[in-house]
């Protein structure tokens, strides 16, 4: 009869079950069918994914305000026409967000005097960045460091013929369209740069509406950090054909006069009035 070997190394014990093997998983509950994530994602603390006291609306509209671009517009009636819940329940998820530090919300001044909200948005209640920084008034040069140029802005087409009325009619279109796009606002140094060109389009043929429409369609969802250099940029490479060569119409022929009966010698001849033709005249006047 075999004897044990007492020897022999005890067997192998199985891993306890865990949450990454197929035998552990729960018998009830959610189970997650996750892959890893390479592009198109963002991260989402569970600070606010599982946040205790927010809402559900709040909880998500937080994280859709973490996942948009730089720029993109989170007010009321923005988010209301993106989605179906109402200008209320979405102003009052907004209000929780920034009750908890997920949103700071603060009043400026711009530049061109006009009072804008700024929103800034946080994955971290509590922490400040540099978006929270007051501005601060600028340095000046040391005498040694002039300060750097401002950059130039592109060239623009120039018309063939400048007029003051069609330079006026490319000033209005410039300063209108800030009315479709709140980034393209140009002030009047710019307008200046860019009339002669918006003019060379409307020299060719274009109406103002049609130079406006081809100036705002298709724009980038990033901030234009200069919207002059954006608009010089398009107005050189979209620049259409000049319009076919049409010919001069022809002078209109001069009237013919209506044709007479001279009152003497019954001769016709063309007058604007009865009377005497150019013979009878003749000698009408030497016998006086």
């Amino acid at each position: 009869m075999d004897t044990e070997n007492t020897s022999a190394p005890a067997s192998a014990k199985s891993r306890n079950p865990g949450k990454n093997h197929a035998h552990g998983r729960p018998n009830s509950g959610v189970i997650h069918d996750n892959v890893r994530l390479t592009e198109n994602f963002t991260v989402i603390g569970n600070d606010l994914a599982q946040h205790r006291e927010l809402s559900l609306l709040a909880i998500g509209l937080g994280c859709y305000i973490q996942s948009v671009r730089p720029g993109t517009a989170i007010d009321i009636k923005s988010l209301a026409a993106r989605f179906p819940e109402g200008p209320t329940r979405i102003a009052a998820a907004l209000r929780e967000l920034e009750t908890h530090g997920y949103l700071r919300r603060s009043r400026l001044r711009a530049s061109t005097g006009r009072i804008v909200t700024r929103t800034v948005s946080s994955n971290r209640p509590g922490h400040r960045g540099a978006a929270d920084t007051p501005d601060r008034p600028v340095r000046r040069a040391a005498p040694d460091k002039p300060p750097p140029r401002k950059r130039l802005l592109p060239p623009v087409p120039k018309p063939a013929f400048t007029s003051p009325e069609l330079l006026r009619m490319a000033v209005d279109v410039l300063a209108g369209l800030r009315r479709h796009d709140p980034r393209l606002l140009l002030s009047a140094t710019d307008a200046e740069h860019l009339a002669p060109g918006v003019a060379a389009w409307l020299e060719r043929d274009l109406t103002p509406t049609a130079v406006r429409h081809a100036l705002t369609e298709n724009l980038p969802l990033e901030p234009l950090i200069r919207p002059a250099a954006f608009l010089a940029h398009r107005l050189a490479a979209q620049l259409p054909p000049p319009p076919p060569f049409r010919p001069p119409a022809p002078p209109a022929p001069e009237p013919r006069l209506p044709r007479q009966t001279c009152d003497v010698c019954d001769r016709p001849f063309r007058t604007p009035a009865t009377g005497r033709c150019r013979d009878c005249r003749a000698d009408l006047k030497e016998a006086v």
